[in-house]
């Protein structure tokens, strides 16, 4: 019996907590957190408008240049606003849309690019494809100059050479852009 005893003084019986948490303490504090909310709400919206004010008062005359177009993009859709500007706007306008600008001169260059034309048709100088002109290429080759032009240009480009060392100016000219090509190792004419 002793032993007993001893166990249950050991362990007392299962108890639990006879006070809860109290709903008014929690009521409390979500009250307090809605008055700091709208304090904060308000202290923020006066020192908005206290900005705002500021800023107005405050802002730069306006540019004497400056032109009254009428647009409010507020209430006026894209077009109605780009329509507005091209009737208000002082000309010349240079540059309405750097973007669109942009954009319509790459597609006119690629359409130069991929389109035949007359470069000078008294000349009789036309523009092809870009394609078609490298498919020419590859198979005519490019132009050759003769054997003997050759030595005439080698010649004359060793006289220019010790001109140029002498303190004259070097000749400029159509054999300045010649040369020995990289694939036959015979002189080619440059484009002009």
């Amino acid at each position: 019996m002793s032993e007993e005893n001893l166990n249950h003084a050991q362990h007392p019986p299962e108890s639990f907590e006879h006070e809860d948490l109290s709903p008014l303490g929690v009521f409390y504090f979500l009250g307090g957190l809605a008055i700091v909310g709208i304090t904060i709400y308000f202290i923020l919206l006066g020192m908005y408008r206290f900005l705002d004010s500021y800023d107005r008062r405050h802002q730069p005359a306006a540019n004497p240049m400056a032109v009254n177009t009428g647009v409010n993009p507020n209430v006026m859709a894209p077009r109605e606003i780009q329509q507005q500007i091209d009737k208000t706007f002082p000309k010349p306008v240079l540059e309405y849309s750097e973007r669109t600008q942009f954009i319509q001169e790459l597609e006119n260059e690629d359409n130069a690019l991929e389109s035949y034309d007359w470069v000078d048709q008294k000349a009789g100088i036309v523009r092809i494809p870009i394609e078609q002109a490298m498919d020419l290429v590859a198979q005519r080759g490019l132009p050759v100059i003769p054997e003997s032009a050759r030595v005439a240009n080698a010649a004359e480009q060793a006289g220019t050479a010790k001109r140029g060392a002498a303190g004259s100016s070097p000749k400029t000219g159509p054999s300045a852009n010649t040369g020995p090509s990289a694939k036959t190792g015979k002189g080619v004419t440059a484009p002009k």
